[in-house]
């Protein structure tokens, strides 16, 4: 039933992709709002970021547990990348935000999480990856990969929540701003840039799912991750009911005042909203901005977390050995049954929609067309 329900994702997410790239995802919108999916696809996120935290790690322990395959513990893994994929495509439409009511704190804390792991990686480098990995530490391995893939998925969600900041619920303004103080974890990323590395003397980013190295002439250049922060930090800062409720008190003051450092004419040519950004940080060094007014409200707090821990509290070792029984050792017969069902999910065709890269002709490099219908794999400009 939940592989099922996963290939239904999965589904929903390549055609979230390919509408929005024809620029027609208004009907897939329309039904996500009609059919009060937003909410459950949260749950499910969350329900697979606890079972990756909880479940995954007692899994990698256990002795006992050879597993023929670790493909069925994948598509667990991969299920989360693939909710916050499908999110990212549809949260840039205001109506999107605003169908997840009450649940849209547990998206605020979930971004949050993935936000403070960039921040993370950021101030403790890269990992060490022994040369010789079992399949476990192989899955491992991916599973931190993806990780990375998923938090730059996830500030990105975020950036577009704080796009509709004037009609979040209080709770969710209240939460981003002092519970969870964003705008100096934006400064944070800002700062450190984790989406940005040197190796061998050369400058690497990350973009559209790989690293790629950047030539000298475009190490200036504002990348998307880079925009996505920038963005956020213009709609949790410059918005007057933000400011109302910030609470910009010394150390948030000289945090946020970092930022004048990166604010050049270069980065600035490149997104003219950042002249308010620099007229506000100017104004705010020589101020001292009044206190935020303390309103008496009730504030509402997410529950989709807290209320799968308090349910499985003491319970994860057992659920991990009934899932490696009922899930995760399937026989021969039932990993060709599955592995037909995904063939039919991603048939070739829909992988090159997806592809970012159009194909090259083999002989002259050219972008191409048409494919060989023999081998199917090379690709020619003409006949």
């Amino acid at each position: 039933r939940w592989l099922r329900q996963h290939e239904c994702v999965e589904k929903l997410n390549m055609h979230a992709i390919l509408s929005a790239s024809a620029g027609q995802e208004q009907l897939l919108t329309e039904l996500l709002v009609t059919y009060a999916k937003i909410p459950v696809l949260i749950g499910e996120l969350i329900s697979v970021e606890i079972w990756k935290h909880k479940i995954f790690p007692v899994l990698c322990r256990l002795e006992d547990f050879k597993p023929r395959s670790t493909f069925p513990i994948y598509v667990v893994l991969h299920h989360e990348a693939s909710i916050i994929n499908l999110l990212e495509t549809v949260f840039f439409y205001k109506e999107i935000c605003e169908s997840a009511e009450d649940s849209i704190l547990d998206l605020i804390d979930y971004c949050h999480r993935k936000l403070t792991l960039l921040a993370a990686r950021s101030a403790n480098g890269q990992t060490v990856t022994p040369a010789v990995l079992v399949p476990l530490q192989e899955l491992q391995k991916q599973a931190e990969m993806m990780e990375f893939e998923i938090s730059l998925k996830a500030l990105s969600v975020l950036r577009f929540i704080t796009d509709q900041v004037e009609s979040l619920p209080l709770s969710a303004l209240t939460r981003m701003l002092n519970t969870h103080n964003l705008p100096c974890l934006l400064v944070e990323l800002v700062e450190h840039c984790p989406w940005s590395c040197h190796e061998a003397g050369k400058l690497k980013k990350f973009e559209n799912g790989a690293w790629h190295v950047v030539p000298p002439e475009d190490q200036v250049k504002m990348t998307k991750l880079d925009g996505q922060v920038w963005l956020a930090l213009l709609n949790l800062l410059l918005s007057p009911e933000c400011q109302r409720k910030y609470h910009f008190d010394g150390f948030n003051k000289s945090q946020l005042l970092k930022l004048r450092v990166f604010l050049t004419d270069v980065l600035i040519d490149q997104l003219p909203n950042l002249v308010e950004m620099q007229r506000f940080l100017s104004h705010l060094a020589v101020t001292e901005p009044a206190p935020p007014k303390k309103d008496l409200i009730l504030e509402q707090v997410p529950v989709i977390w807290d209320h799968i821990l308090k349910k499985n509290a003491g319970k994860w070792e057992a659920i991990a050995k009934h899932q490696v029984k009922r899930a995760f050792s399937p026989t021969e017969e039932e990993l060709k049954l599955q592995a037909r069902r995904w063939a039919q999910t991603y048939t070739l065709d829909m992988m090159e929609a997806l592809a970012p890269d159009k194909p090259h002709c083999s002989v002259c490099g050219a972008e191409a067309a048409k494919r060989c219908s023999r081998c199917r794999n090379e690709w020619y400009c003409t006949r």
